[in-house]
């Protein structure tokens, strides 16, 4: 494949894809569209009453952005933390950081997430022996 050359690009979302993470993905910017180093960007869509699979981005740190919709999530060494990421609010998650999203409402959740990964799986660790069916827990 030939290096992109560095320039200002716009872009589309690209064809939905399902990650290894369980999610539909929209890549906007990324090394493969066009030719970041260090920055990943998507919309990530969370059907109503689902999960995506435990997992952590070994060595890069991810920002999110609620568009619509309500998602929450699961995230610390055990899973042992929770949040609540509504409309409008941004969601942190550093380097290495276990996690699991997941939408327990009635309306799917739509959010954009960056990434310091130009790569969109590359640095997806999954971590199945976190997984469990949180949609029938409390939280």
């Amino acid at each position: 494949m030939s290096a992109i050359k560095p320039e200002c690009r716009l872009t589309q979302p690209q064809p939905t894809f399902i990650g290894k993470q369980g999610l539909s993905y929209q890549v906007g910017v990324s090394h493969e569209l066009v030719g970041s180093e260090n920055i990943h960007m998507q919309l990530a869509t969370i059907p109503p009453h689902s999960q995506a699979k435990a997992h952590r981005h070994e060595h890069h740190e991810t920002a999110i952005y609620a568009l619509s919709g309500t998602s929450s999530v699961r995230y610390g060494d055990a899973l042992e933390y929770f949040s609540e990421v509504p409309a409008g609010s941004f969601f942190y998650i550093p380097k290495n950081m276990p996690h699991l999203p997941y939408n327990n409402t009635d309306t799917p959740a739509v959010v954009v997430i960056s990434r310091t990964d130009a790569n969109e799986q590359e640095s997806v660790i999954m971590m199945p022996e976190l997984d469990f069916d949180v949609l029938a827990s409390k939280a």
